[in-house]
């Protein structure tokens, strides 16, 4: 009986994949390494391997799968099942749902990594209870995900919701992108990890530098940690942190007015620690107050396991 999906998320060091039920009911994971030396082919080979993989891991025949979803990263036109271009890879117009589908012989469904991972929190996740919400995962860039109605929002082309290359700060610190002053230069994990390592240096006397040893053992907790000890300087940097962060938040909930807005990647371990100052700051910076319409704040649920519930979503439809 066809009667479990797959749904894959598929990223630049590695592809997990997870093994569904029809319930949406995860019964098995597994993961192999990628590398964009690797090759468009081999990759795709990869991907299928890994499929099959997941399928001894979860005790069940390949021939009992109905159709699979991916999330990737890159351009994704997702009703075309291409994509568009993948920079890190250097992939440009690759058929990858027809691709893969041929190598599995199961229908496939497409969708950039982040558009997946905020269809995972709207149907599994944090995001469940609302109409509409936006996903914001915080890690080496931004991500951004927008759903309405239960149904993703990609943009013409699935060019659209680039929410890390917004300017939030005209003529600011350089992007790869080519502009400046992006969104993701202030409030991804990243910049946080720089702005930590400049205050160390212009505090020597600052307990990060007991925190993180050097500063080379920085990381996204350093400088909330010692703030949470009294620290002047992480204090500082936590707070420019958050601030920048509201900033570009206040944008999305301004353009797109959804219900929730959903805080993901390894900076939301934080909590309420960086939740409460950031939902304060995003008040102030509201068109039309939360008081008239309502807007929910909170952290993402499902942690690394978004993308593959997502894709789960994307294949069952």
């Amino acid at each position: 009986m066809k009667d479990k999906y797959i749904g894959v998320d598929f990223g630049g060091m590695s592809v997990k994949i997870g093994v569904f039920d029809a319930r949406g009911t995860l019964i098995a994971k597994h993961s192999a390494p990628t590398s964009a030396a690797d090759g468009y082919s081999a990759t795709m080979q990869k991907i299928a391997r890994a499929v099959q993989d997941a399928c001894t891991a979860a005790g069940i025949q390949p021939r009992q799968l109905r159709a699979v979803g991916v999330g990737a990263p890159g351009v994704i036109d997702g009703a075309a099942g291409v994509i568009v271009r993948w920079s890190n890879y250097g992939w440009e117009d690759k058929p990858f749902a027809a691709d893969l589908s041929a190598l599995l012989q199961l229908s496939v469904t497409l969708a950039n990594d982040a558009n997946a991972a905020a269809l995972g929190e709207a149907r599994f996740g944090a995001g469940k209870k609302y109409n509409s919400s936006i996903l914001l995962t915080l890690g080496t860039g931004i991500g951004c995900g927008v759903i309405f109605g239960d149904k993703i929002f990609e943009g013409t082309g699935g060019a659209g919701t680039e929410a890390g290359h917004m300017v939030i700060e005209a003529g600011g610190i350089p992007c790869p992108c080519g502009r400046r002053g992006c969104f993701e230069q202030y409030a991804s994990a990243t910049a946080l990890i720089r702005d930590t390592k400049r205050a160390m240096f212009e505090n020597k006397n600052s307990a990060l530098w007991r925190l993180a040893g050097s500063p080379e053992g920085v990381d996204g907790k350093t400088a909330f940690s010692a703030a949470r000890e009294g620290d002047a300087a992480a204090r500082k940097v936590v707070d420019a942190y958050i601030r920048y962060l509201s900033d570009g938040v206040a944008n999305l909930v301004n353009l797109f007015r959804p219900e929730a807005v959903l805080i993901g990647g390894g900076v939301s371990n934080e909590g309420e620690a960086l939740l409460a100052p950031l939902r304060k700051y995003v008040g102030e910076r509201l068109y039309i107050d939360a008081a008239k319409v309502p807007l929910t704040l909170v952290r993402a649920a499902l942690g690394s396991d978004a993308g593959i519930y997502g894709a789960y979503a994307l294949a069952r439809g």
